[in-house]
């Protein structure tokens, strides 16, 4: 977590950027859950509004850096998830869980990455969650139009788990992540055994 003062001289090029971040997605995750406005913000790091708009200008700027650090962040989960298997179809099973996990421990950074403004233009740095996702249905697939297709069928469907948990739809319940999300019965195009996802 990043510590700053309330002083605007003590910060440095970059520093004060990364605090706003932080405290709004601070502001997410606590008891209110809501997104700050730029005032609230620039009163949380102790700055000037006017310091505030410098880096972001208006509040669909603020709402989209924050979305990018969610997507970051969603990112980071799902590799560290994807580390503990040794091969291709269990790596792509555990991504898709760790996406619903995300949003379980994450529900208002997790909405306002999907539902707030326009879709950011997908790119490895602005989306890399869906940078890992497009990396592994490619290699599942045997053609470009297979690995579209795996991508937004599986996209969908850990988002809809995510967005029916979140709902209190299904219950919230990690070993039903685990059976919603087993790969070989999910795509069994695949050719793979229900033995080989976990």
């Amino acid at each position: 977590m990043l510590t700053v003062s309330t002083s605007p001289e003590t910060y440095h090029h970059g520093s004060l950027r990364d605090a706003l971040l932080q405290e709004g997605l601070a502001a997410l995750e606590g008891e209110d859950g809501k997104e700050p406005s730029l005032r609230e913000l620039s009163r949380r790091v102790g700055v000037s509004p006017t310091a505030v708009y410098r880096h972001f200008p208006d509040k669909q700027a603020l709402t989209r850096a924050l979305a990018t650090e969610g997507a970051k962040r969603l990112s980071e989960a799902q590799h560290e998830a994807a580390s503990h298997a040794n091969d291709l179809p269990t790596r792509f099973a555990l991504t898709g869980r760790a996406y619903v996990r995300f949003a379980l421990a994450h529900p208002v950074l997790f909405r306002l990455m999907y539902t707030q403004g326009a879709p950011a233009e997908h790119s490895e740095q602005a989306d890399p969650a869906r940078a890992l996702l497009d990396d592994l249905t490619s290699q599942l697939s045997r053609t470009k139009e297979e690995a579209e297709r795996l991508a937004l069928q599986a996209w969908s469907i850990a988002h809809g788990i995510a967005m029916l948990m979140l709902d209190g739809r299904i219950r919230a319940d990690d070993a039903l992540i685990d059976r919603l999300l087993d790969t070989a019965s999910l795509f069994p195009v695949q050719g793979r055994s229900s033995e080989e996802s976990p």
